[in-house]
């Protein structure tokens, strides 16, 4: 059985489309391929990278990458989730041949404002999210 394709989307391509390819990888790598772009790729967020080392995922190598990239390359998904806020979703071009199109909102580690230690707290409620709704997405689909 080929695996279901899914692509994470947001806008920088530096935290939460991360995460979720990182953890939707770990959990549902038997039945899903994840892969992640930006509507404007910037770089890897180190906190993001720190916190998702914590729990034994390096995501230290991946690079940041272009949603409009994939989408000239005529890439085919079976689901697109955008984990941005909803300005930020309406951006995302369509694909082709999409079976699903989701929206999950959560917030962006990088508007993430306080000390070193409040970001760091923060992005781990941040990841903590995602990989449950990550989990509890794999149980209904």
């Amino acid at each position: 059985m080929d695996k279901q394709k899914v692509l994470f989307v947001c806008y920088h391509n530096s935290a939460r489309s991360q995460m979720a390819e990182a953890f939707l990888n770990k959990y549902g790598g038997d039945r899903f391929e994840a892969e992640t772009a930006g509507i404007e790729p910037g770089t890897l967020n180190p906190i993001v990278v720190e916190v998702m080392k914590e729990i034994g995922i390096d995501i230290s190598q991946n690079k940041t990458k272009s949603v409009f990239e994939f989408y000239k390359q005529g890439k085919l998904y079976n689901y697109v989730v955008t984990v941005c806020d909803e300005s930020q979703a309406e951006v995302c071009p369509t694909f082709p041949g999409i079976a699903k199109r989701m929206h999950w909102s959560f917030a962006d580690p990088s508007a993430f404002t306080g000390s070193r230690e409040e970001k760091i707290k923060k992005t781990r409620e941040v990841r903590d999210q995602i990989e449950a709704k990550i989990q509890d997405w794999l149980k209904s689909v």
